[in-house]
């Protein structure tokens, strides 16, 4: 995971600068709730104040400690009290089993590399869950448009390493690569449920894609 944290690390302060605004399906999840809030992946924050708004706490999660920095500086400054940032792996989680009320899994989860550490992610998010919880999960699809014969030249390629690319991060003259499993829908259901967790709803959406959707939640 080494690789992973120093990639977000290099791009913390710049990646700050283009994520200030949260998704409209993290907002409508998140609209009515209580309790215990937690983000994985948080980032710079910028689902935590709708969280925070919400729930009595907040945990939010990152494993690149220069991004959990930027994130308790977005936290301080929005004056959000009832909201604790902590550097974690999510395969590890700070957080006690049945503890968490709704959860966010946000754009993070297709970093990381290797399948059993993905499915490793799923179930901590489980084991920390309350029963009866929810979670929101998205990553990115591997039939978006800037991918999309990437991945139908990857039909060809080993099983344990189809979807896995290195996107590299061009803002502010920068040059990081970065990774990322592209997912299909079938193997985010095949991994979710593999983890134990219960799906209610798998749909696919248009971020900033054109034709085709870029994310799966």
């Amino acid at each position: 995971m080494k690789p992973v944290r120093n990639e977000w690390n290099a791009i913390a302060e710049s990646f700050d600068e283009t994520r200030q605004h949260p998704w409209r399906e993290c907002l409508d999840f998140i609209a009515v709730h209580d309790g215990t809030g937690l983000d994985i992946g948080c980032g710079n924050g910028r689902h935590l104040a709708p969280l925070a708004e919400r729930c009595s706490s907040v945990i939010g999660l990152d494993g690149a400690p220069a991004m959990a920095a930027v994130a308790r500086r977005n936290v301080q400054r929005q004056g959000l009290d009832n909201v604790t940032v902590v550097v974690a792996d999510a395969t590890r989680l700070p957080v006690a089993s049945d503890a968490v009320d709704i959860a966010l899994f946000i754009a993070s989860l297709h970093n990381i590399p290797g399948r059993r550490h993905r499915i490793a992610a799923l179930r901590e998010l489980r084991r920390v869950l309350k029963p009866g919880s929810r979670a929101l999960i998205s990553v990115w699809s591997k039939w978006q448009d800037r991918f999309r014969m990437y991945s139908l030249r990857q039909l060809l390629t080993p099983w344990k390493t189809a979807g896995d690319v290195m996107v590299p991060w061009k803002k502010n003259g920068m040059q990081v690569e970065r990774f990322y499993h592209l997912y299909g829908r079938g193997e985010l259901r095949r991994d979710i449920r593999r983890a134990g967790l219960h799906i209610t709803r798998l749909w696919s959406a248009r971020k900033a894609s054109e034709r085709h959707p870029d994310n799966h939640f």
